[in-house]
């Protein structure tokens, strides 16, 4: 299988090609912005209050959408506590505790990156404007 062809860096004015998205340049300039995990809020309390508990909670996806066709849970391992109904942001603007596991449901990876797309399309980017 052979490489991607050569094209400009998906980041606006950047004139770099790249194999893909964006030249490594640009993706690390996104990732310094972006911030870690802990500067993002989910820091030790998310992982041992939140995290630790929804997954305990819900160890098979719970994620029954429209892309199962089914209506049914997906029941593949979870793998990631999704902030759910109301995203982190939208708990912690509304005064309520976002780390507090009731707000949480255990999703799969593919489930998880499906809703991500669904409900923040354009990812964190998109919400900082």
């Amino acid at each position: 299988m052979g490489r991607r062809a050569m094209s400009i860096c998906s980041t606006p004015g950047c004139p770099e090609y790249t194999h893909g998205g964006r030249c490594a340049g640009c993706q690390s300039e996104a990732e310094r912005r972006r911030g870690t995990s802990t500067q993002r809020g989910y820091g030790a309390r998310h992982r041992t209050t939140f995290r630790a508990a929804v997954l305990a909670r819900d160890p098979e996806c719970v994620c029954t959408e429209q892309q199962h066709g089914h209506g049914q849970p997906c029941g593949a391992p979870s793998k990631h506590a999704d902030h759910h109904p109301l995203s982190r942001r939208e708990l912690a603007a509304a005064g309520q505790d976002p780390d507090d596991p009731r707000h949480g449901r255990g999703l799969c990876g593919p489930c998880h990156s499906a809703e991500t797309a669904r409900h923040q399309p354009g990812g964190w980017a998109a919400e900082q404007v």
